[in-house]
């Protein structure tokens, strides 16, 4: 192993050691809980938004629903009243 070799694993190792430190130091610590709180207050508000969401979608669903059977109904009625025209247009024709 020549010269720049072990300079540069020296380096590596010396690098690795003062990394691990730093990572294991207090306030290193103390940034990773407030990242992670951060990350819990995050998951909270998604899933609040989540649950309005999914509950606006509900009542949106209901209310079409509603819809739809308003309009079946009126369509049934028209039916009907074409049908009784249509049979009153009949009786008058063989009268």
């Amino acid at each position: 192993m020549n010269l720049l070799s072990a300079r540069l694993v020296g380096y590596g190792v010396l690098l690795g050691t003062v990394g691990v430190k730093i990572l294991t130091s207090d306030d290193a610590k103390k940034l990773y809980t407030h990242c992670t709180a951060a990350a819990m207050r995050g998951v909270d508000e998604v899933a609040k938004v989540y649950t309005a969401l999914k509950e606006n979608c509900e009542d949106i669903g209901v209310d079409a629903k509603e819809i739809n059977e308003k309009r079946a109904q009126a369509k049934e009625a028209k039916m009907i009243a074409d049908a009784k025209a249509f049979l009153e247009s009949c009786e008058e024709k063989d009268a």
